[in-house]
């Protein structure tokens, strides 16, 4: 449902991935909308579309023109991973004792400390933790 309402979305907003501050050449609009289908009915395109994605072929990068998303993606998902095992580790290791801890001393001081840890850790916006990590 979000891939269909985004492709009809990105298809109605003005402007395009080939606007430029200086147009291009008729001709050379015309070879690029051909090399990307966009010259196709706009049906036929959300198929070709779906069809790419299922293959895993998300298209070429146009800010890094010389890489493809799938390789943007290849390339940051192993970090990512780390990244996100790492979080979740910490997550376990603090939040599985303290969790513990406010259950066996309900009501009590260790119990509010920890519910305020933990809402004060939801709260605050990740813009905000983002410098401090």
């Amino acid at each position: 449902m979000i891939v269909t309402i985004s492709f009809f979305l990105m298809r109605v907003a003005p402007g395009g991935p080939f606007d430029l501050e200086q147009p291009l050449e008729a001709k050379v609009m015309e070879n690029l909308r051909r090399i990307y289908k966009l010259d196709q009915p706009l049906f036929q395109q959300y198929l070709t579309y779906l069809a790419a994605l299922l293959r895993g072929d998300f298209g070429p990068s146009f800010y890094f023109r010389d890489f493809s998303i799938a390789e943007l993606f290849a390339q940051g998902l192993p970090v990512s991973m780390r990244l996100g095992a790492s979080a979740l580790l910490i997550a376990l290791v603090i939040g599985g004792p303290l969790g513990a801890l406010a259950a066996f001393r309900q009501n009590g001081a260790a119990d509010h400390a920890v519910i305020g840890f933990a809402t004060a850790g939801i709260t605050i916006p990740n813009f905000v933790v983002a410098p401090v990590l």
